[in-house]
């Protein structure tokens, strides 16, 4: 019986995929892949030998029992999830009839699009005495939120929110925002595709225009959208600095030094 590997392949540029992941697809006997969200071009680790199908025309029984066959005849199975297989993906229910038949599971993390968004637009997510949380969330659709959970209730606390697969419905993310207490001119940032080849884009906006901005640049799927109050932080001179590396604040290999503003 071999082993199945569930590996993010991250947001889309093939070298962004993590060197253990990259490691495994070369070593695997099957890969089965998500052709609607994971760029054809992770998969050039892959032997020429190996046995590679798309998933998009699955469902989940047939890409269980895909996994289940491919296990039996070969060392090394692949699962290949875009981004990151622990985040908005099924990996549970894939792992669950694996685990039952006693086929041997491990994952590899990816490079989430949220953090390969915030690099393609050259933001932070956090900023010292800003915002230090970032919250990962969606809109409820066919997968249902948990009531606690609703986007008005997570954006009140003004923190990061990275909104994964929700861009079609930009304007109930805007309505719910605004609900929530954010001003209209709040800034926005939607990437799309990040990453990908050729095919990223970045669009920025307000609350009040970055609706009609996707419609105008016809965004409306393998998009992130970034809200923040660390948006924009790089053009901004008023902001505290961090700590880290603050001359007069002790650290565990650099003692403190009087500076003119610690008062020595």
């Amino acid at each position: 019986m071999g082993k199945v590997w569930f590996i993010g392949a991250g947001p889309g540029a093939p070298d962004l995929i993590t060197v253990r992941g990259a490691r495994l697809l070369g070593e695997a006997g099957a890969i089965l892949y998500t052709g609607s969200l994971v760029a054809e071009t992770v998969l050039q680790s892959a032997s020429s030998e190996c046995e590679i199908a798309d998933s998009k025309s699955m469902d989940l029984e047939q890409v269980t029992a895909w996994l289940l066959d491919r296990a039996q005849r070969h060392d090394t199975v692949v699962r290949l999830q875009t981004g990151d297989p622990t985040l908005y993906g099924v990996l549970a229910e894939l792992a669950r009839p694996l685990d039952a038949a006693g086929v041997p599971v491990g994952i590899v993390p990816g490079v989430s699009s949220a953090m390969a968004s915030a690099a393609a637009a050259g933001e932070c997510l956090t900023l010292p005495e800003i915002t230090q949380t970032v919250i990962f969330t969606r809109l409820s659709e066919r997968t249902q939120m948990p009531e606690r959970e609703s986007l008005v209730s997570l954006a009140a606390h003004g923190c990061t929110l990275c909104i994964f697969l929700s861009i079609e419905r930009i304007e109930n993310v805007v309505a719910n925002l605004v609900e929530a207490g954010w001003a209209s001119t709040a800034p926005v940032v939607v990437v799309h595709k990040a990453t990908w080849p050729d095919e990223e884009l970045v669009l920025r906006g307000t609350l009040e225009d970055i609706a009609a901005r996707c419609r105008e640049a016809r965004v409306d799927r393998q998009a992130l959208i970034l809200v923040s109050p660390a948006l924009g932080a790089r053009a901004q001179r008023d902001t505290k600095p961090s700590k880290l590396y603050d001359a007069a604040f002790p650290r565990r290999f650099r003692p403190a030094r009087e500076t003119p503003d610690s008062g020595g």
